[in-house]
């Protein structure tokens, strides 16, 4: 799917893909998350191979002017993950709501590991 919005310059299309990766460098200046993660082997076998249309641990579904984001992150060792994790979802959601002009419905962000 696509965000698609008209204004009275004409129609714009955002891919989901292209918001993925607007949420991966989001993600990647927020302090505290060392890197992205796939959700499972399917989803790491599918990004090796180029079949899948997602950006490494970034998934969006949309739906009319809702969007909804799950993020597999891995954070730095010695911060505070539940401090990391709101920050990370106060910066996308806030992001992403400028840049595509649609409503963040959910952000769902799963903790994959921790690094140093």
């Amino acid at each position: 799917m696509a965000v698609k919005t008209n204004n009275i310059y004409g129609k714009i299309i955002i891919t989901d893909k292209t918001i993925a990766n607007f949420v991966s460098h989001i993600g990647l200046d927020c302090y505290g998350i060392v890197d992205f993660e796939h959700k499972g082997l399917i989803d790491a076998i599918g990004c090796w191979l180029k079949f899948g249309k997602d950006i490494k641990g970034v998934k969006i579904h949309t739906w009319g002017d809702r969007i909804t984001i799950d993020v597999s992150v891995i954070v730095k060792y010695g911060v505070s993950i539940k401090a990391v994790v709101e920050a990370l979802k106060d910066s996308v959601k806030y992001k992403v709501e400028r840049f595509t002009g649609m409503i963040v419905d959910c952000i769902n962000v799963n903790v994959k590991g921790v690094q140093r």
